[in-house]
């Protein structure tokens, strides 16, 4: 029998293929895209040529490579090159930051910036335009809060956008306004929308460039696979499909794309994307949607009332009936859908949908998935496994936040039941991880050493140590879990003959190290579809 022979053998004392909990000394073998053999280097040996390059990891943990469930790709690039915030303690440490920074690109159009969140500041107060004008008068300004559903501008950003006073509000979202009803610089959910058409509109060229800066950074993090959800209208702009496949056609794609256009009701467009983007490497895979907000702004959609004002409970972003009919639609052409729902109102409705869906359409392997799932109400919990529903969640957000801000939106009934991670998985829930980036970093690692410690936005404080998992649940979700939630177990999430060689090497075994040192463990490899994208020690890539 002719034996395959390998282009390329990885061998480590720690293995983790994500079949088992703990890492195992093994060999891999590579050839061109796929895995021709796993075992012993005994059993593998036969597969080396003369040919064969051969790697010896001694004791660095090699494991599949991470699989983002949940982000935003080209807002992310963008905001790589943005002013970030979350730094500053007061407002005026972060006009200082906006100030530094817009100095440093004084040719560009708009100062844009992000990660900026009040409730850490000395006073807990919201900022308006009139700090922003002193330092920024004739340069519009746009800053995204930490959690990217309102945004701080200043006049000139006002004045591009026209935003007036006698401007509507969206239908979902809200122009703040002063005492005198002049729009005060805070904008809310799709009020941001018409700053960002202004501030977004970049070339062709200059969206190359941001995407291959998404690459090369995920590539250096160990991301192999992302899922790009729909954001807001407005960033739709930054989606060129053409540039992601103008990198496919060009070998450049170093991660697999998932795209998750809008279920908006328009379902002849989304039906022409995925029949033409369908490869191993840029694919359609379903349709996303928002069903709320989030806490801090109170836009976060509750069943009872917020514990700090009473007179809201925030509100679905579209209404319940227009939120099932997309649902049902979509699901009968065979979609899958995700939605972001933070509020234990959100979460309900968006399983009450996917339920409708299964009653009107009939029962099928839909993998639909409801996203961040904050605060839950515990009879919710069990209808993730009943309706075959993804929990997609990123652990790190619940220290993003400042948790006594948190606390006093909800009250401490319902702060029982925030990021229920290992309640939903003992439930029979799937998990999925990822980072929403560019809300939180792209590093999957802070998210894994969230989700075995629970140390809250403190640094010191465990936030429910009995939502606490462990690091083989965690890796399996970032791996085996989004593989699962996207259809493509038989190819991906863990390290099995026939699968493709989408593989991260870590220059530390993590099941050896503090828990604490898991954020700073750096990547020393990363290889998709059987090719070098990251070489912690050359930087030298295959192309």
């Amino acid at each position: 029998m002719n034996q395959q022979l390998a282009d390329v053998i990885i061998s480590s004392n720690a293995v983790f293929t994500g079949l088992s909990d703990q890492p195992e000394p093994a060999s891999i073998a590579i050839k061109d895209n796929k895995i021709i053999a796993v075992g012993s280097e005994e059993e593998v040996k036969p597969y080396s040529g003369k040919n064969t390059k051969i790697h010896q990891f001694n004791d660095q943990l090699i494991l599949p490579g991470f699989h983002d469930f949940h982000l935003h790709m080209m807002d992310g690039a963008v905001s790589m090159n943005s002013a970030n915030l979350f730094p500053a303690r007061s407002e005026e440490e972060a006009l200082e930051m906006i100030r530094e920074f817009a100095e440093s690109c004084p040719q560009d159009p708009w100062i844009i910036g992000a990660s900026w969140d009040a409730g850490y500041w000395d006073t807990q107060q919201l900022p308006d335009r009139s700090s922003l004008d002193r330092i920024l008068p004739d340069r519009p300004v746009l800053m995204f809060h930490a959690e990217g559903h309102y945004a701080w501008v200043n006049s000139k950003a006002l004045e591009i956008a026209n935003i007036t006073r006698h401007t509507e509000n969206p239908s979902y979202g809200m122009i703040g306004k002063d005492e005198n009803g002049e729009p005060n610089g805070l904008l809310y959910e799709r009020a941001m929308d018409a700053v960002i058409l202004h501030a977004y509109d970049f070339t062709k060229e200059q969206k190359r460039e941001l995407f291959t800066n998404f690459l090369t950074h995920a590539a250096s993090l160990g991301v192999t696979s992302v899922h790009d959800l729909f954001a807001i209208e407005a960033l739709e702009m930054l989606n060129d499909y053409d540039v992601f496949k103008e990198f496919e056609d060009n070998g450049d794609l170093t991660a697999r794309i998932h795209l998750w256009p809008a279920l908006n009701g328009n379902l002849e467009h989304v039906k022409q994307l995925r029949d033409t983007y369908q490869s191993n490497k840029l694919r359609v895979s379903g349709l996303k949607q928002f069903i709320d907000g989030v806490i801090t702004a109170r836009t976060a959609y509750l069943l009872e009332p917020y514990a700090d004002q009473p007179n809201t409970r925030g509100e679905s972003s579209f209404p319940p009936e227009t939120i099932k009919k997309w649902v049902v639609d979509a699901d009968k052409e065979g979609f899958s859908i995700r939605f972001h729902a933070i509020g234990d109102g959100a979460i309900r409705l968006a399983l009450d949908a996917y339920e409708e869906a299964q009653k009107t359409n009939g029962k099928r392997d839909s993998r639909h998935s409801v996203e961040h799932i904050e605060v839950i109400h515990p009879d919710d919990i069990h209808r993730f496994k009943e309706l075959g529903v993804t929990a997609s969640m990123q652990p790190d957000h619940f220290a993003m936040s400042e948790r006594g801000v948190y606390t006093e939106r909800i009250g401490t009934e319902r702060e029982k039941h925030v990021f229920s991670i290992n309640t939903l998985q003992e439930a029979g829930a799937k998990l999925a991880f990822g980072t929403d980036f560019p809300i939180d970093t792209l590093d999957p690692l802070l998210q894994i050493y969230r989700a075995v410690t629970r140390i809250d936005s403190s640094g010191k404080t465990v936030w429910h140590p009995h939502e606490r998992i462990t690091l083989a649940e965690a890796l399996k979700a970032y791996t085996a879990g989004s593989a699962y939630g996207s259809f493509r177990e038989k190819e991906l999430g863990t390290l099995e003959v026939g699968k493709l060689a989408d593989i991260v090497v870590l220059e530390r075994n993590l099941f050896e190290i503090p828990v604490e040192e898991i954020p700073n463990t750096k990547v020393q490899l990363t290889i998709v579809d059987g090719k070098v994208v990251f070489d912690h020690t050359t930087s030298l890539i295959e192309k």
